[in-house]
């Protein structure tokens, strides 16, 4: 009897401890902050200058270059937020999702979905440090298109860097100022390090204004990204950028992006950018005189309609070069511009 007694004693005693442990991993488990968001994207594209059949050709730029009506990404992301310690986890699906981990030298052709996936750590109130893939810091525009305001992208983006893989640490300065420095492998190598090289990032950020600058072993990269609010209904942005390639040419640009808003609803900005490039550059532009340099205006006018958390965006775009041949005409000619239209449909949730 004693034995028995004993034995339902300890038994009460464990299934009460259980169930204050459950309790309080249930109000653990309660208070995490697990978010899920994402968006999906398609879009129709034509030519206004040039054929739309087995000779459709497209700005040499990412993502927005499919003929027809064509697909972009399905974009999951999954985060955690907590107080001291969080993660991201960004999946995408799709060409524009494909196109944006393009350099991904394992998976990349066998379905790769990662776009993001990174741990951070706030150490205090002035530093975070982050560890794992994450989108590049560089540029105005980033690869998902809720982000940006026009659907096409630009040269500047196109050609600088997408992701790095790698450890960064953001300080906070002051109110005003911020500090980011990071340590990457090569650039757009997200799964592991093949090369045993490594690029080194920084930036300077003052309110909405952010200095870039990033040392990778085959290039140099300076950037300039900002914005300003001239008044409640209009907003203008700018990026400007140097990239010099290792033993090799280089390219410069600088983009404005002026944007309007003239209702609840609706929305119109432009993007006018200059893009040059010198000893062939990284050979965005297709079309060079004889000492390998090229350069390209490109104008890009775009509505972006609000229905609830659906997005529309008409587009017009003009890219203009300066070499004849950089594309052609509808005669198949040679041709130094091409006109297109673009009309995207972006859900976000």
């Amino acid at each position: 009897m004693k034995q028995l007694f004993t034995f339902f004693f300890i038994m009460s005693a464990f299934m009460t401890t259980a169930q204050e442990s459950s309790e309080e991993i249930t109000e653990i488990n309660t208070n995490k902050s697990i978010t899920i968001s994402g968006s999906i994207d398609a879009y129709y594209r034509a030519n206004i200058t040039a054929p739309n059949d087995e000779n459709a050709i497209a700005p040499r730029t990412s993502f927005a270059n499919l003929p027809g009506f064509s697909l972009g990404m399905a974009n999951i992301i999954f985060g955690y937020d907590g107080q001291k310690v969080g993660f991201i986890a960004d999946l995408v699906f799709g060409p524009r999702g494909t196109d944006a981990i393009f350099a991904s030298p394992m998976y990349s052709a066998t379905g790769n979905i990662i776009n993001q996936l990174y741990v951070y750590w706030n150490v205090n109130d002035n530093l975070t440090l982050t560890m794992g893939n994450f989108n590049t810091f560089l540029g105005y525009e980033v690869i998902s298109p809720t982000a940006n305001f026009n659907y096409s992208t630009s040269y500047l983006f196109s050609y600088g860097p997408f992701s790095h893989t790698g450890l960064k640490a953001d300080i906070t300065l002051s109110n005003d100022f911020s500090l980011m420095l990071g340590i990457f492998n090569d650039t757009d190598l997200t799964e592991f390090n093949p090369t045993g090289n490594y690029a080194l990032g920084a930036q300077l950020g003052y309110g909405n204004q952010y200095l870039n600058l990033l040392l990778d072993p085959s290039f140099t990269e300076i950037d300039f990204t900002g914005g300003l609010d001239i008044s409640d209904t209009f907003y203008l942005g700018v990026n400007a950028a140097y990239l010099d390639v290792e033993n090799s040419g280089s390219f410069a640009g600088v983009a404005l992006y002026p944007q309007l808003t003239t209702s609840d609803v609706f929305t119109v900005g432009l993007r006018g950018e200059y893009f040059s490039e010198t000893e062939l550059g990284v050979g965005a532009i297709d079309s060079y005189d004889r000492k390998g340099d090229a350069a390209v205006f490109a104008i890009t006018l775009t509505g972006s309609y609000h229905v609830d958390n659906l997005i529309i965006k008409p587009e017009i775009r003009l890219d203009s070069a300066s070499q004849n041949g950089a594309f052609i005409d509808n005669d198949l000619a040679a041709a130094k511009s091409l006109g297109s239209f673009v009309m995207a449909a972006i859900y976000t949730f």
